[in-house]
């Protein structure tokens, strides 16, 4: 995006002398007022390059200009037991939580929506780097990395290139880096088929003395980038894509996308880790969005001073690159550091050890002001924060949805049930295998799940673990889930729904929650409805993060995921991340043995709007979600953390989407042993009738496995702890005689079951010959 019409730089003295000089601020995305807003903090018109600045860190992805006013509950909404083990919480590149023994833990989600769209490969890829340079910057050295991932229908022609690229690019990358893919979901729906969501959660790992901060202090401090030569992939990508809609046409941005080297990130991150481990860094900031105007604007506006930068000492892959060009790349696997004259010699020889490109570009200042020359001349003169901290902040209309009252009104209580056993048998083998439900091996088999050898759950378990202390075994449990058919219904307490899986998740592997990040994925901000669910979402989170006691430390909102003028639904992902004291406790997500007892804590209630069996059998949106009770949730976590200390638990799965069918599915499935169920004791106690039983989605609900010589100690801490259990099964049959008996209603065999669950999307997007 060249915005200078030559090669001649449009400097301060020239912006001062031609003030009616006409610019295209609307082109980059700035509004009237925005462009006003401006001239007034100048008291000029902005220079080309000041414009460049300005438009891209005015930008909605990099300054949530729509969002922040409601944002900012995550930091008043707080207690004191939320700030015990946080470290670092919103405002920097990740929040970092003490988890015990001198470790902390780094952590963060991204979205890279529309790049992935338009490229689904370089999309996905450059996510997973975006991300990882974030965990980077604060110190740490990355650990795993999850993904979220939202497309369009099963059977559109566009949803294989979407999945297949996206798939691809997050697989290459991660590996490439050596990084253990641990997590994530999968989700059909058309609703995303012009705007899929391709969202990245990131994890680090630090010892507490090894914290870094984005800021640049000290008059005379060296600003050093390295990493990637700068060249003209992704310019504007931060203004352009992320902050507007796609025409129904498709993709044509493709000059915006970023193109990603994992290779020469994976020489930057064990670069980064020996310049800490010498203590070479004053502060440090990953090049992301919005490129050198992001990096220096920010890490000069975080410092106590100002900063001066030459921007012909930026390496770049084009000489023929206008100022303006250089300022807006978001050329990837590049970092900008502020060093110390001291240490500057020992800072250049690592990186030259390490084949790391970098160049001294400026310095630190005491004068409170960016600066910025370009050959000879001086072409920004701003101050800093007005850039990266003080841009427009908006209160946009918000209004409840017209639709909103019918939708809900629109129960499934008046769906048809089955009324016979064969009808339930097809009905569970439907949802089952449903896209939604079925087996995602067919994607995270392409994963790497294992890299670096300390991963202790993975794909298909409720959260994925990784260990961090190899000596103590002390670990971390992660989980990010999202349910965007509830946030239709209710976005508050669909957001708050998403919040409970998440915990509950990192809950059943034995670990015990202590924070969030959240990727908050929406439509258009100028759409009074978007923002009205916007704002029920961030406040549903906020009010359920207070309940929990556990602190939000950042995250991310993308905003404008629409085709044309059709928004998606909410999609708030929201991740729970959690500390275990040894990993050799986890808990899987299936049973492993026969003759156990299985024990189903909670109450099922007749809760199946929005559910995976209304969805699957009825193509049926419409009601309330699930009631939400997070003080039994918090009940819930604390029984089956107890029962993991002392050992009386051998498996255990939540009750999400789906139900108890589901659950019991692929607790059977996870490692071919089978289950007698009876509904009998819930269809008396909770009043339900047996589809209810097995397709509602009733929440603090969760299925383990007791060994025979544990029953009467898990039967008392269950009644110690107020927590309803009824035992529902036992666990029986291995191999060929594997089968999963629903009592008085159906059979499977969990081979078959097994064979039809992962066939679903192979059938789809296996690759044939003749492709």
């Amino acid at each position: 995006m060249n915005i200078s019409p030559s090669q001649q730089p449009d400097t301060v003295a020239n912006a001062q002398a031609t003030p009616e000089l006409e610019q295209p601020y609307a082109a980059l995305g700035l509004a009237d007022d925005e462009y006003q807003q401006i001239r007034d903090i100048l008291g000029r018109r902005p220079t080309s390059g000041e414009l460049s600045m300005y438009s891209v860190m005015w930008s909605e992805h990099c300054s949530y200009k729509s969002s922040k006013v409601h944002l900012r509950q995550f930091g008043q909404k707080t207690n004191e037991k939320m700030q015990e083990n946080l470290i670092v919480g919103i405002g920097e590149n990740a929040g970092v939580v003490d988890i015990g023994e001198g470790w902390a833990i780094t952590f963060k989600g991204e979205s890279h929506n529309s790049p992935s769209f338009i490229e689904p490969f370089q999309g996905a890829a450059t996510g997973v780097g975006g991300i990882i340079r974030d965990i980077i910057s604060m110190g740490a050295r990355p650990v795993a990395i999850m993904d979220q991932l939202r497309v369009g229908d099963i059977d559109h022609p566009d949803t294989a290139r979407v999945l297949r690229g996206a798939v691809e690019g997050a697989s290459f990358y991660a590996g490439a880096l050596g990084l253990p893919n641990i997590g994530g979901e999968t989700v059909f729906n058309k609703v995303y088929q012009g705007n899929p969501l391709v969202n990245v959660l990131g994890v680090g790992a630090l010892r507490h003395e090894d914290l870094h901060l984005a800021k640049a202090s000290g008059k005379g401090t060296k600003v050093v980038i390295f990493g990637a030569r700068t060249g003209a992939d992704g310019i504007g990508g931060a203004s352009v894509l992320a902050s507007a809609d796609f025409s129904e046409d498709g993709p044509t941005d493709r000059p915006a996308v970023q193109l990603g080297d994992p290779f020469l990130e994976n020489l930057i991150i064990d670069c980064c880790l020996e310049l800490f481990a010498e203590g070479l860094v004053e502060g440090i900031q990953d090049l992301g969005a919005a490129g050198i105007s992001c990096a220096t604007s920010e890490l000069a506006a975080n410092g106590d001073g100002g900063m001066y930068i030459e921007l012909d000492s930026v390496p770049v892959r084009d000489e023929a690159m206008t100022a303006e060009e250089i300022l807006m790349s978001e050329s990837q696997e590049r970092m900008m550091a502020v060093v110390t004259p001291a240490n500057l010699e020992r800072f250049l020889e690592i990186a030259d050890k390490w084949k790391v490109e970098a160049a001294v570009i400026g310095e630190v200042t005491d004068n409170g002001r960016l600066i910025i020359n370009w050959r000879g001349e001086e072409i920004v003169n701003v101050d800093p924060s007005t850039v990266a901290n003080d841009g427009p902040v908006y209160e946009r209309p918000m209004q409840e949805p017209s639709w909103l009252a019918e939708l809900q009104a629109d129960s499934a209580s008046k769906l048809a049930r089955p009324t016979t056993g064969a009808e339930l048998r097809d009905q569970f083998v439907s949802v089952v295998t449903s896209p939604n439900q079925a087996s995602k091996e067919w994607l995270t088999n392409q994963l790497d799940s294992y890299a670096q050898g300390n991963t202790a759950l993975t794909f298909p378990d409720s959260a994925g673990m990784i260990r961090v202390d190899e000596e103590s075994g002390l670990g971390i449990a992660v989980s990010a889930d999202a349910n965007s058919r509830y946030c239709q219904l209710d976005a508050y307490r669909g957001t708050q729904l998403a919040l409970a899986e998440a915990f509950r998740n990192v809950a059943v592997t034995g670990a015990v929650p202590m924070a969030v990040t959240n990727c908050l994925n929406f439509g258009s901000p100028e759409n009074p409805e978007v923002m009205w669910q916007f704002a029920k979402a961030v406040e549903g989170l906020a009010d359920g993060c207070l309940e929990l006691e556990i602190p939000v430390t950042g995250g991310n909102v993308s905003m404008y995921n629409s085709t044309g003028q059709t928004p998606i639904y909410p999609t708030p992902v929201v991740g729970v991340v959690g500390v275990i004291d040894n990993v050799a406790r986890r808990i899987p997500s299936g049973w492993q043995d026969e003759g156990e007892n299985l024990y189903l804590l909670g109450v099922t209630r007749e809760e199946l709007d929005g559910s995976a069996w209304a969805e699957t059998l009825h193509d049926h949106l419409g009601g309330v979600p699930p009631l939400l009770d997070l003080t039994a949730e918090q009940n819930l976590a604390g029984l089956l953390q107890a029962a993991t200390m002392g050992g009386i638990i051998s498996g255990a799965t939540d009750l999400s989407d789906g139900g108890l069918g589901q659950a019991v599915a692929e607790a059977s499935l996870r490692f071919g042993v089978g289950a007698r169920v009876w509904l009998d004791e819930i269809i008396s106690r909770d009043g339900v009738d047996a589809a209810t039983a097995l397709f509602s989605e009733s929440q603090a609900r969760a299925l383990v496995s007791v060994p025979r010589e544990e029953d009467v100690k898990f039967r008392g801490l269950c009644e110690g702890r107020g927590v309803p259990v009824l035992r529902v099964g036992v666990t029986d049959g291995t191999g060929d005689a594997a089968q999963i008996e629903i009592q008085d209603q159906f059979t499977i065999s969990v081979a078959e079951l097994g064979a039809a669950w992962r066939e679903t999307l192979p059938s789809r997007f296996a690759v044939t010959p003749a492709e």
